[in-house]
């Protein structure tokens, strides 16, 4: 089945979605990219009410799969980003439910909000994956992420930082999600 281009619900996060956030952290597919679900939380509730990061859940008709983020690249010291044009969002992703796997979910929904935040104003979309994510940079590469070069962030680690080319995630012929 082909889904539109704005197939996706982002959600903004409530306090309510947490126990979810926790149970894909869990997830054996998240595999330690993304830290302790509790520490992860703990973060979310630290910038929740006063931060500028903008976190939601995505749903696909109605059935909520994944979380995303983004937040002014510059808010935070993030030598990685520091080139970047002042207009940056910064993304961060995961699909947490293990059913909507290796079914071209993840680039669809990450596609359409870098779009969407491209409509809303920013320039340019940067991620930063660890370079040994090989899954995920290829998900990032089949949603219009192009890889900019590998750096060192902040706490000394290394990331690609890649950058979203809207004309690339609008060629038509980018496989679309299937729906089951």
């Amino acid at each position: 089945m082909m889904l539109p281009n704005s197939a996706y619900r982002f959600v903004k996060l409530t306090r309510d979605h947490y126990p979810l956030i926790e149970s894909w952290l869990d997830q054996p597919h998240i595999g330690g990219w993304w830290g302790n679900s509790a520490v992860e939380i703990a973060l979310m509730e630290e910038d929740f009410d006063r931060g500028p990061t903008d976190m939601r859940i995505v749903e696909l008709e109605g059935r909520p799969f994944a979380f995303v983020q983004d937040y002014p690249a510059h808010h935070w010291p993030a030598p990685h980003f520091a080139d970047l044009p002042a207009d940056t969002r910064a993304m961060d992703t995961f699909l947490g439910d293990p059913d909507f796997l290796g079914k071209g979910h993840a680039q669809a929904y990450i596609r359409q909000r870098a779009i969407e935040l491209m409509d809303q104003g920013a320039s340019t979309i940067a991620i930063d994956p660890d370079p040994a994510n090989t899954r995920a940079i290829a998900t990032y590469t089949a949603a219009g992420f192009a890889p900019l070069e590998e750096r060192e962030c902040g706490d000394g680690d290394r990331v690609l930082v890649m950058l979203f080319q809207r004309q690339m995630a609008e060629t038509p012929d980018i496989a679309q999600p299937s729906s089951g």
